[in-house]
């Protein structure tokens, strides 16, 4: 036996929560108990990042009116959005991509200003800064599941507005728009799965080259 290893139960309910983690879009606003958006931040704050830059930033939007104009603009760049997906753009418009203004709490996730300064890790890839913080938005994810809690990461804005709406530094960059808080159930699949705008891949890992079968099956 590994001496490392945590007990079965404890190994099962870790794959549970990652198998069961849901984007969600529909909540109802009721508050968060005491202390657990504590928990989920420091359940982010836990994530690996490289270089040990932590490059993640939270804003908490607690303004009813910020949050207004946030929904505002997302609901501007839906719009351009289904411009932008051509013929499937009716099938888009059916999709609930967001709960900004349901949802208990809203956070804004942005990659700190000045990341040029962090090298180590970064010299030739630059975007690691991007991974790093989206390791720090799984944990959150992960560990909202686990307590019964809802989250979903919201894409569709401009971030240059975005930016402007949270008065935030010049060169920093948000990366997502995180509604938190209670649902009712949780999908039982992905959304965009059930809705059947796509559908999960299969083929993913390859050996030694691109395309060939890489004999490891989930």
């Amino acid at each position: 036996m590994n001496p490392h290893q945590y007990s079965a139960e404890e190994i099962k309910a870790i794959y549970r929560v990652i198998r069961e983690r849901r984007d969600m879009r529909h909540f109802h606003p009721q508050p968060l108990a005491d202390g657990q958006l504590a928990r989920f931040i420091a359940a982010a704050h836990q994530a690996p990042s490289v270089g040990f830059m932590q490059p993640w930033r939270f804003i908490r939007i607690s303004d009813s009116a910020l949050r207004q104009q946030i929904h505002s603009h997302v609901d501007a760049e839906r719009m351009l959005t289904a411009e932008a997906v051509g013929e499937r753009s009716d099938e888009f418009m059916q999709l609930k991509l967001e709960g900004i203004l349901s949802c208990a709490e809203v956070l804004v996730v942005a990659l700190v200003d000045q990341r040029e300064s962090y090298v180590l890790g970064r010299r030739t890839m630059p975007e690691m800064d991007l991974a790093s913080a989206a390791c720090a938005i799984q944990n959150m994810w992960l560990a909202a599941r686990a307590e019964g809690i809802g989250l979903g990461w919201v894409s569709l804005f401009e971030p240059s507005a975005l930016r402007q709406l949270c008065k935030m530094p010049a060169d920093s960059q948000p990366i997502a728009i995180l509604c938190i808080g209670h649902v009712d159930e949780f999908y039982p699949a992905p959304m965009l799965e059930t809705t059947g705008w796509d559908t999960r891949r299969a083929n993913i890992v390859y050996e030694n080259c691109w395309g060939s079968d890489g004999g490891v099956k989930a």
